[in-house]
């Protein structure tokens, strides 16, 4: 006697499925999916027979893969993309970043900034992305209005901004916007700068916040060799050493960039499993370096990957973070076989979703967990002949290829076009802020 078959949401039939869990790709699978939930992955047969969606989508050239994590960016900033491109890293924010977020950085820029890196990010594949920046309040609200998961930082900075005087009214006003955020796809985090904009004192500070409030701590950390030179000359240590010895690394650490380490370094973060967030656009763009992410993996150490923000990368784009990714530890090393496809995916999403303590919502596909799902098209004649999807999608695919976007089960993007209405908006806010900024750099120029 054949079973009655369940009533569900959603079907998703593809020709091929990635999970991030394992290496193999499972061919003419479906994705069963209700309440935002996998409910199952199996052959395309047997899902016809166990279930009667009430909405089916066949993806007949597509690979489906896990809703991509972006592990560092700072979203806002997209309103300053291209603002100061060639110029190295503190000549840039010194001489033209900080400058032109005094002038321009509120509530409002952070909320339009943020809209439009959600739309970007969405449209590449990206279901969710740990930010730090200003009014994370603002970021919340775009987040949320387009579907999206975050995990946003309270930044902290020693010195006065738009936003916050001093370290201390940095996490307050942080911890305030964490206590009035209710959305369930929304966390928070604990993010000084960078050893360089931040004291001992409130490292210490942020040290036992986190420990109170089991939250993870996301910063900077030797991006380049005159932040740890700069570290040496006044604390007498490397940025690392230091900020262990004030209680920062540990397995709730994020560290971002972390282009420069020794193999002791290295060591140390693999015994605090701490994660690494791993930006190669934004370090080669800068001249910051290449980070040694395979003797990082080697050692154990969780690596995800991070776009950075638009102004110094200047897209935020996964797809072109995990093929250079790929081809940098190759080139680096001199080995092709470092960094395999299977890898740079997990990278991508399970890595980062481990390093943001979310691996059991999201980051792979597997029976349980939330539904954050891309189709990536894969059938088009410039991506032809395919003989390995897996590797098509690191080294041929780009984010244009990116047809479908599901986040909990709710598609946000459908071949290829946003489903909510905030983006018919960004046009006219964009056009805004670029006027405001382009009066600011002028005014600069001249000053």
């Amino acid at each position: 006697m054949t079973p009655t078959p369940r009533n569900i949401d959603l079907l998703l039939e593809a020709r091929w499925i990635a999970t991030a869990e394992q290496d193999e790709v499972l061919k003419n699978h479906a994705i069963a999916i209700d309440n935002g939930k996998i409910l199952a992955i199996l052959p395309i047969a047997e899902a016809r027979e166990r279930y009667l969606p009430r909405e089916k989508t066949q993806l007949d050239e597509h690979i489906l893969i896990p809703g991509l994590i972006n592990l560092h960016t700072h979203a806002a900033m997209n309103l300053l993309r291209g603002i100061a491109d060639d110029l190295p890293l503190m000549e840039w924010l010194q001489k033209h970043i900080w400058p032109a977020e005094g002038a321009l950085v509120s509530s409002a820029f952070v909320l339009d900034g943020t809209r439009l890196a959600c739309h970007e990010m969405l449209r590449g594949g990206i279901t969710c992305f740990n930010d730090m920046y200003f009014f994370p309040e603002a970021a919340a609200q775009a987040a949320s209005e387009f579907g999206m998961r975050a995990m946003l930082g309270m930044t902290t900075l020693e010195f006065p901004t738009n936003y916050a005087s001093d370290a201390e009214d940095y996490l307050r006003k942080g911890l305030a916007a964490r206590d009035s955020t209710s959305d369930p796809h929304i966390h928070f985090a604990l993010a000084p700068h960078a050893p360089y904009t931040v004291s001992d004192h409130s490292f210490a500070h942020i040290a036992t916040l986190a420990e109170q409030l089991n939250l993870p701590i996301h910063c900077h950390i030797h991006e380049t060799r005159a932040e740890i030179e700069q570290s040496l000359a006044e604390h007498g240590a490397r940025p690392l050493a230091r900020l262990h010895r004030l209680g920062l690394i540990d397995p709730g650490f994020i560290g971002v960039h972390a282009v420069h380490l020794t193999d002791a370094e290295i060591d140390l973060l693999a015994e605090q499993n701490a994660s690494i967030a791993h930006c190669p656009t934004s370090n080669l763009k800068l001249g910051s370096g290449i980070a040694r992410i395979a003797d990082l993996l080697a050692a154990g150490v969780n690596v995800g990957l991070g776009t950075d923000g638009a102004a110094s990368n200047n897209r935020l784009d996964l797809f072109q973070e995990m093929r250079l990714a790929a081809l940098l530890a190759k080139g680096h090393g001199e080995n092709a076989s470092l960094l395999p496809a299977a890898q740079i995916l997990r990278m991508a999403t399970l890595n980062g979703a481990r390093a943001l303590g979310l691996e059991h919502v999201t980051g792979s596909l597997a029976t349980g967990k939330a539904a954050d799902i891309v189709a990536v098209a894969l059938g088009d004649i410039d991506s032809q002949p395919c003989y390995d999807p897996l590797s098509h999608l690191i080294y041929v695919a780009g984010r244009e290829q990116v047809s479908h976007v599901w986040v909990d089960g709710m598609c946000r993007i459908y071949n290829k076009t946003a489903q909510f209405p905030h983006a018919i908006s960004l046009e006219a806010s964009l056009a805004l802020w670029q006027n405001r900024a382009q009066v600011c750099a002028r005014g600069h120029e001249t000053s």
